[in-house]
């Protein structure tokens, strides 16, 4: 037995108990072929995008079962049979795949750069170059004209 989903829409033109009947008609007709049904969900008239038999809205039906493939065929000759439903479709529902998570590498780190990564003390950076004696006014000023002349 396969899993199937039966959508449907039920003219909006008959009444609400009507479209009720005619929900279970087609539930009980699939349990008479041997079909198990798994789900079932009805929706109020809803407006369709386009007109569908000179009908604006309808009842969306759902049904979710399982069944023989031969007996499919007898299934939508009856659906469109009816005068009821304004159109139809069976679909076979195939198990949802759960996909594995995919591995991310990680950096290679050589052998000797882990190794110095751990052992090596973060160094102190400075900003321009080391001074070791006092700079004095006079020496800038002269740096500048000299800078300047050329």
């Amino acid at each position: 037995m396969k899993p199937y989903e039966l959508t449907y829409i039920i003219s909006s033109g008959i009444k609400s108990e009507e479209a009720e009947n005619l929900k279970k008609e087609v539930e009980v007709f699939v349990q008479s072929k041997g079909g198990v049904i798994v789900k079932s969900e009805k929706t109020v008239p809803q407006s369709l995008a386009y007109p569908i038999k000179k009908n604006s809205s309808g009842f969306f039906v759902t049904l979710e079962f399982q069944g023989e493939e031969k007996e499919i065929k007898e299934l939508k000759e009856k659906l469109e049979k009816e005068k009821g439903i304004l159109r139809h479709f069976i679909i076979v529902k195939k198990p949802i795949k759960h996909m594995k998570e995919r591995r991310t590498k990680k950096p290679q780190i050589s052998q000797k750069e882990s190794s110095d990564v751990f052992k090596e003390k973060p160094k102190k950076e400075s900003f321009g170059p080391v001074q070791d004696k006092e700079i004095k006014a006079e020496d800038i000023d002269k740096k500048l004209e000299e800078i300047l002349s050329e």
